[in-house]
C-alpha cells in the first residue's frame, strides 16, 4: 500500500507556511487522516548544513555554491526524514502534506545551472537493460550495484523516467527494434538527426 504525497511549493513569500496551515485545517474537517512534514527541518542535526548554507557560512550569496552541493544539503535531510518520520505512514496509505519537497531544488538551485537545450533520453527495455549490465559486467568483472541487481527498482525507474520524459518535452530515442539492441551506429545517426539542427 502506497500513501499520497502532497507538496505546497512556491516563491519565497507566496504564503507557503500559511496554506499549509490551512489545508492542515481543511483535512481535519473533512475528516481525513494525514502526517504534515516541514523542509528544511530545522533544528534536526540532518538540517544543520542547510542552516549553516542559508546562514551564509558556506558563502555569501547563493551563486557562492554550487547547485549540486546545496541541493545534496537539502537531500540528505529530506531523506533522513523519509526514513526516521513519516515512511511508516506513507507506506501505510496516509496522505502526507509537505510544506517544500525535492520540487525546492528546482525552485532555488535551477538558476544557477545553464538550462538544457535538448534532453535526448535513451530508452532501453527492462529485459535488454539486465542483458547488457550482465555482458558489461562479465567484460569489466565488475559486480552490479544496488540499483543494476534490483530488477523491480530498475523497472520502475524507467516507467517514471518515461513519464518525466514526456512531462518536460525530453526527446525519446528507443534503443531497441523487435527485441534487440539496436547498433551503436544506428542509435548514433538518430541522436545526430536531433542534435545537428542545434550545431
Amino acid at each position: 500500500m502506497q500513501g499520497k504525497l502532497i507538496v505546497l511549493e512556491g516563491t519565497d513569500g507566496a504564503g507557503k507556511t500559511t496554506q499549509v496551515r490551512l489545508m492542515a485545517r481543511r483535512l481535519e474537517q473533512e475528516g481525513v487522516s494525514f502526517r504534515q512534514v516541514n523542509f528544511p527541518r530545522y533544528g534536526s542535526p540532518f538540517a544543520a548544513p542547510v542552516e549553516r548554507y542559508l546562514q551564509g557560512d558556506l558563502g555569501k550569496r547563493p551563486g557562492d555554491v554550487s547547485a549540486y552541493a546545496a541541493s545534496t544539503l537539502y537531500a540528505v535531510d529530506r531523506y533522513a526524514s523519509f526514513r526516521q518520520d513519516w515512511q511508516g505512514d506513507y507506506e501505510s496509505g496516509k496522505l502526507i502534506l509537505s510544506d517544500r519537497y525535492t520540487t525546492s531544488n528546482a525552485v532555488h538551485q535551477a538558476p544557477k545551472l545553464p538550462e538544457p537545450d535538448l534532453v535526448i533520453y535513451l530508452d532501453l527495455p527492462a529485459e535488454l537493460s539486465f542483458r547488457m549490465l550482465r555482458h558489461r559486467q562479465e567484460a569489466t568483472h565488475t559486480r552490479a550495484d544496488i540499483h543494476e541487481q534490483d530488477g523491480a527498482y530498475l523497472r520502475a525507474c524507467r516507467e517514471s523516467v518515461r513519464e518525466v520524459a514526456a512531462r518536460l518535452g525530453w526527446r525519446r530515442v528507443d534503443c531497441s527494434r523487435e527485441g534487440a539492441v539496436r547498433s551503436l551506429e544506428d542509435i548514433h545517426q538518430e541522436l545526430w538527426e536531433l542534435v545537428r539542427p542545434l550545431v
